[in-house]
């Protein structure tokens, strides 16, 4: 007899030997003891989470000679067939070979027609996703309103390419990914009961490099049972997936835990040696530093999480800061490997970088009492100098000295030996003078150039370039604005205009604005308009004279467009 391989050998009978899914079993299960069944279903989630399975256990009760019911006897007729894959009611199509409007009409050509042997006629599309759009709209109107008769069970591993038409017409049932500790228990009882001998660790590598699937985990089973002659071991799986042992992977962590780059360089380079998947190594990593994270925060209660004594141990000696920056580092250095010239340098530069950005005053083991060394200081750059301005006297002087003869100069300079260099004293800086509570002069306050020199918020200086300035008293300021600038007058506008005008007038300024129109009063605003009008029309008049552009006109009546104008060099 030919060797059945584990995955369909060990495929599920019915609702009880399905591993996980059990948000799905309920829902089936209820619907089929009440006999409120829906006329489609949709199962979706990756490869290998039991899709298909589920919809051929289900076609099961619906046919079981029993009656419909969520345990099938699975000696009956019906039963066996549906089993062994020759049940004439059930008819499955894969929808990736078959993607054709026509082929979806001769599928629904026979719709009509009643089930041959069993109860209901069941239509199991696998990969539905792969139809084309004409065959989902061939589809819709028997999908929608079937014949009592007829169950269509649809499968697919990405629901988002499905039409939402065909969705609403649908019951949608969602598998999840199964976990690694029901990967495990199912392989350690189908070791058992094909009597392999095998190794826990071994088991576990098979369940995580499933990454979900049980039919990926049962199919890496076959694989390591023909690479390991038989007998199951860590190292055999090991070599066959390409993976580190996990004393290799803790050895890594434990010399970033130490700080020790050339020892952490040569055991990479080691590694290097074996080819190992590095993409994979860093996840590993990253799992490792997981689980030293959750031993971290969980303390006292470690014990309930059943941890090797090697990651308790470098959970006390690797602090939590560094731990998170590992994992950080690590997750990053993952996602850009394929970026790097070749796997190993990306793997390196990662270990590298988790120890250059290492925090130098936060590497303090857990429970430590050390406190972290203090930083150096840094040295603190010299203030600019300030010296003070030369008197008149001064100036007249260093004046003379410039208008004397060449030769005069230099027989009165050489003689005199260079005085060796004195010392510069750098005085303080001055402190900044203190704001005037006394009254101005008022006298005449330029306001569009008080304007351009506050240091203020572009809101604030916007809104003071649109006020006129009617009176200063030398304390109260009383500006007029435009009502169509009204909406700029805001009391937090206000306030820090007045902070920036008492910062330049230097002493306490009480701002008042009144809302007028036709003030007569020009703003700073318009005055910049009106001079920029000016220089328009200079430059205007300036090319209009222009005998070069006068020539042009009279020639080829060439006209001149009334747009940005600036004079030509020579008449500027």
């Amino acid at each position: 007899m030919a060797y059945l391989v584990l995955a369909r050998k060990w495929r599920p009978r019915d609702f009880t030997q399905v591993v996980g899914q059990g948000h799905v079993l309920r829902a089936l299960s209820n619907a089929l003891d009440t006999d409120r069944l829906h006329h489609a279903y949709l199962f979706t989630g990756t490869r290998g989470v039991g899709k298909t399975t589920l919809a051929r256990v289900f076609a099961k009760c619906l046919n079981c000679e029993q009656g419909v019911s969520s345990r099938p006897c699975g000696v009956c007729s019906a039963c066996r067939e549906l089993d062994e894959g020759r049940f004439v009611d059930l008819i499955e199509v894969d929808a990736a070979s078959r993607t054709g409007v026509d082929d979806t009409r001769d599928l629904l050509d026979n719709v009509q027609y009643a089930p041959t042997k069993g109860r209901y006629k069941v239509y199991l599309i696998d990969e539905v996703h792969m139809f084309s759009r004409n065959s989902f709209n061939a589809l819709l109107k028997t999908l929608e309103e079937p014949p009592p008769h007829i169950k269509f069970l649809l499968a697919t591993t990405d629901p988002k390419k499905l039409p939402i038409t065909i969705l609403s017409r649908c019951l949608q049932l969602s598998l999840k990914r199964l976990s690694i500790e029901q990967i495990e228990e199912q392989l350690q009882m189908v070791t058992a009961q094909e009597g392999l001998p095998s190794v826990p660790a071994a088991l576990r590598q098979l369940a995580v490099a499933a990454d979900g699937s049980m039919r990926d985990a049962l199919s890496l089973l076959d694989q390591g049972i023909a690479f390991c002659n038989g007998q199951l071991d860590e190292a055999g799986v090991t070599e066959m997936l390409g993976t580190l042992g996990a004393e290799q992977v803790l050895a890594l962590v434990e010399l970033l835990a130490a700080g020790d780059g050339a020892g952490l360089i040569a055991h990479a380079r080691q590694l290097g040696e074996l080819a190992p998947d590095f993409a994979q190594v860093l996840a590993d990593v990253l799992s490792l530093l997981r689980r030293v994270a959750v031993v971290q925060t969980v303390g006292a209660q470690a014990a309930v999480l059943a941890e090797a004594p090697e990651v308790l141990s470098l959970a006390e000696r690797l602090s939590p800061e560094d731990c998170q920056l590992f994992y950080q580092i690590g997750l990053i250095a993952r996602r850009d490997l394929p970026l790097a010239p070749d796997p190993q340098a990306g793997f390196e530069m990662a270990l590298l970088r988790m120890l250059a950005f290492r925090p130098a005053g936060l590497a303090v083991p857990t429970g430590a009492a050390a406190s972290p060394a203090p930083a150096a200081p840094r040295p603190v750059s010299a203030p600019p100098v300030s010296r003070p301005p030369a008197s008149a006297a001064a100036r007249e002087a260093a004046m003379a000295a410039s208008q004397k003869p060449a030769s005069v100069a230099a027989s009165s300079v050489a003689p005199r030996p260079a005085p060796s260099p004195a010392p510069v004293v750098e005085p303080p800086p001055a402190p900044p003078p203190a704001r005037s509570t006394e009254p101005l002069n008022p006298g005449t306050l330029d306001w569009a150039e008080t304007v351009a020199r506050l240091a203020t918020s572009p809101l604030a200086r916007e809104f003071a370039r649109n006020c006129a300035l009617r009176q200063f008293d030398g304390r109260t300021l009383e500006l007029v604005i435009s009502p169509q600038f009204e909406n700029l007058r805001v009391e937090r506008t206000l306030k820090t205009l007045e902070q920036a005008l008492a910062d330049t007038l230097g002493t306490t300024v009480i701002l008042k604005v009144a809302v007028e129109s036709g003030s007569g009063i020009a703003t700073p605003a318009e005055a910049i308009i009106a001079a920029q009008a000016a220089r328009q029309a200079e430059a205007q008049s300036a090319i209009e004279a222009d005998p070069n552009v006068q020539a042009l006109q009279q020639t080829f009546g060439a006209q001149i467009e009334r747009v940005d104008m600036r004079p030509p060099k020579g008449n500027a």
